[in-house]
């Protein structure tokens, strides 16, 4: 490899990192606005910001099928029926007194605890398992797999999501 070739190479790493860390912030700050915003249609606008967040991460790591899944079920599908729910129960769409409760801070120590249950229990798993430094795998292979390896499970997933849609529409309708 030349000494362009391996310059070429630490610029990318140097740009992925960048980009990595410009998401991340992103993601933590509209994740926290999702939690802490009074407005119940701009908790989930904030919601679409951190979904996309994560398909942009997908993307710096060479998974572009689950990038377009991530974009297509979820911020096409998950946070529009989740916009849909709020517009069919008329929720309150204003700041609501009666649901500010005095349990803030043993709700924030349960989920500290929480997190630090998390990262210990992932550290200590994945300590001594050294990851393959190339693990693309293109859009055709998944598809591949998907639709032959995985077709039952596939369409099984198919039909849950069919009946979750009609349940939906049932419980619309009772009014």
């Amino acid at each position: 490899m030349t000494h362009s070739g391996v310059l070429a190479e630490v610029d990318w790493n140097i740009a992925r990192n960048v980009f990595f860390y410009l998401f991340a912030t992103i993601q933590v700050i509209a994740a926290i606005k999702v939690v802490t915003v009074k407005n119940i249609v701009h908790a989930a606008l904030y919601l679409v910001v951190v979904l996309a967040g994560v398909a942009a991460q997908f993307i710096l790591l060479g998974a572009e099928f689950v990038a377009t899944t991530q974009i297509l079920v979820y911020i096409g599908a998950v946070v529009v029926l989740f916009l849909f729910g709020i517009m069919l129960t008329r929720a309150n769409l204003g700041a609501d007194a009666d649901l500010d409760q005095d349990n803030r801070v043993p709700a924030l120590l349960t989920g500290l605890l929480l997190a630090g249950v998390l990262v210990a229990t992932l550290l200590r798993t994945f300590e001594d398992i050294e990851f393959p430094t190339e693990t693309r795998s293109t859009t055709a292979r998944v598809s591949d797999s998907i639709f032959s390896q995985y077709i039952v499970p596939f369409e099984a997933v198919s039909v849950l999501l069919l009946a979750a849609l009609i349940g939906a529409i049932v419980v619309a309708r009772k009014e």
